[in-house]
């Protein structure tokens, strides 16, 4: 699991065990993925290049750090990973955004896409696809093909709240290249693909729709 980055941070740790209880109401659920997600996403964008550029400051001249490339691109898997946006978005502001409607079929467990939206100019960027949970991880490995495939990106991080040693296993095994960024590796998988202990459904939690 060498490309697998669990964010330890306390506060990272403290608002994912808030958000695990049971009673956390769909507002609850909804603040603290927001919160969390902006911690997470200055872990997930620690390494992003930095160039030189020089500047006036009101007394003088100086050469100062900038981002060094094109502007971020933030992959959502809908519905779920929408959550993670407006917290990233507070860290990156300038970042594109990218859609991705991918259905898991309840009785194959494998991804259905229905949804692709990407921005214009996407070769060459960096990308992080978002989703809460990596569980059997079909759905991020068919993300991150289709980005492959359309966009020619520089570079591919994957950044979810929980991931399954079987997500985590069939990542790995599809793309080998691509850093998974995870508050928790939990247990394993139930019967039906959900992580174990978990906190449910993510997308029915921040939507409030179960």
């Amino acid at each position: 699991m060498s490309n697998v980055h669990v964010i330890t941070h306390p506060l990272v740790q403290h608002k994912l065990t808030l958000m695990r209880k049971k009673d956390a109401s769909t507002n609850s659920f909804r603040r603290l993925l927001g919160e969390l997600s902006t911690l997470m996403a200055y872990e997930v964008t620690r390494d992003m290049p930095l160039q030189d550029v020089t500047i006036e400051t009101p007394l003088e001249t100086m050469t100062a750090k900038v981002i060094d490339g094109k502007k971020l691109v933030l992959v959502s898997i809908l519905r779920a990973g929408n959550g993670f946006l407006d917290g990233m978005l507070n860290v990156v502001p300038g970042a594109r955004i990218c859609h991705i409607g991918l259905d898991r079929d309840p009785h194959t467990l494998q991804p259905v896409e229905y949804y692709f939206k990407m921005p214009s100019e996407m070769a060459e960027r960096d990308i992080i696809v978002v989703d809460p949970m990596l569980a059997t991880g079909n759905s991020a490995v068919a993300a991150v093909q289709q980005l492959k495939d359309k966009s020619a990106p520089k570079s591919i991080k994957f950044m979810c709240l929980l991931a399954a040693p079987e997500g985590v296993k069939t990542m790995q095994a599809a793309h080998p290249d691509v850093d998974i960024y995870t508050a928790a590796v939990d247990r394993q998988l139930n019967d039906h693909g959900y992580i174990l202990p978990g906190l449910g459904d993510a997308g029915d939690r921040i939507f409030g729709t179960k």
